[in-house]
């Protein structure tokens, strides 16, 4: 990940949770003696208020009925529904889809929200595959994506979330783990176990992007497609550290993070490298929620060092064959939007993304926006490869 940018100065020197689901929002508030208001209306109601809300149900439906008549010449749209504004008459009342309800909406029904809007929009059993396979980054586990997870399967799909080798709850000692290929094991497993003819969408962030570049490599037929959100996307050749080599100027507040393990000795090179958890706020959760931050404080791992060094083979025939887009983070302090950039000019994919105002943790700071791009790379029909656009 990101976490290697300051690695070659060191080395020079010989230096799931358990998947969490959002609860489902109910479809009704319910109104008690304590007048509590519905977490959809921003309006609160006193006991008088709802005393008048039958007179003001019957003169907007009496005007609603008048409007349809004068459009309709004289036929009433039952298909139609209308929110009620709780007699506040200087505002507007506000335009929803339509229901196939005849009544009139309460104050306690729910309105649909914009991710709502669009999964209502989508068409699961048309897309080339519904099912996503996200890949964490370097010390973090299948945990941080409980909030991605939520969405996605509210919107339909299937999403399995891997905890690699030595991270999340995996029971391996990060400090053993000798190569990539036995840090990715997990995702080449369940690759593996994939039916025939089954496709996937693998996502992998920061440190994950190498990771799925490996798989990508070994099991072209499998993926329908690679999205890279603010993550490693190497060259073939080219190791996470080589990436990060390249890059001019240093990146203090990495340095001051990385705290380097060496469970073989001092005399031998470090087998991990972990970060302080005092600037793990700064370095690569600067937008997120307080929550979050917490959350990932107590639950992110070492980074295997081995894995970091290691330089992929990546052929144009298998791992070129994949369709690959790019996600980027223009708030990331672990790996700048400069880093990013540089990787997508020097191994164009089909698309890149930006999402604006996210740190290099969007799955915590910008979950609504990296749910809409993951939907709609889904979408992406299969088209002949053109150059690089950036979408915002």
């Amino acid at each position: 990940m990101g976490n290697f940018m300051s690695c070659s100065s060191s080395s020079s020197q010989s230096k799931q949770v358990k998947k969490k689901l959002f609860p489902k929002r109910s479809s009704s508030c319910k109104d008690n003696n304590n007048n509590q208001s519905s977490r959809w209306n921003r309006n609160r109601f006193s006991k008088k208020d709802d005393s008048l809300l039958n007179q003001e149900d019957a003169i907007a439906a009496a005007i609603l009925f008048q409007q349809q008549q004068l459009q309709n010449g004289g036929a009433f749209d039952r298909s139609t529904s209308l929110r009620y504004t709780s007699g506040n008459s200087s505002k507007k009342q506000q335009a929803l889809p339509r229901s196939s309800s005849s009544r009139a909406r309460s104050v306690s029904d729910t309105i649909l929200q914009p991710r709502q809007l669009l999964n209502q929009e989508l068409k699961i059993d048309e897309l080339e595959t519904s099912h996503f396979v996200l890949v964490h980054g370097g010390g973090y586990g299948a945990w941080c994506w409980y909030k991605t997870m939520s969405l996605l399967e509210e919107a339909g799909f299937k999403v399995d979330a891997i905890d690699l080798t030595g991270s999340g709850i995996h029971s391996c000692d990060t400090n053993t783990i000798t190569s990539l290929a036995q840090y990715v094991s997990p995702l080449i497993l369940l690759l593996q176990n994939l039916q025939d003819g089954h496709k996937v969408i693998l996502v992998g962030h920061d440190f994950g992007g190498a990771c799925i570049s490996y798989a990508m490599e070994l099991f072209p037929h499998k993926i329908a497609k690679a999205i890279f959100i603010a993550a490693s996307m190497l060259t073939g050749g080219q190791s996470t550290l080589d990436m990060f080599n390249q890059q001019s100027g240093s990146n203090d507040l990495m340095r001051q993070a990385q705290v380097f393990l060496y469970a073989n000795g001092n005399d031998h090179p470090p087998t991990a490298i972990d970060l302080d958890k005092s600037l793990l706020k700064d370095l690569l959760f600067n937008q997120s929620p307080a929550k979050d931050v917490a959350l990932a404080s107590v639950s992110m791992r070492p980074i295997p060092f081995a894995p970091v060094l290691e330089k992929l083979s990546l052929s144009e025939e298998k791992y070129g064959a994949v369709r690959r887009f790019y996600i980027e983070t223009t708030e990331d302090d672990a790996i700048p939007l400069s880093i990013q950039q540089n990787m997508i000019t020097s191994n164009p994919p089909e698309k890149v993304f930006r999402i604006k105002g996210s740190d290099h943790s969007p799955f915590f700071s910008k979950p609504q926006s990296l749910h809409k791009h993951l939907v709609e790379i889904s979408t992406i029909p299969a088209i002949e490869k053109c150059g690089s656009s950036v979408i915002g």
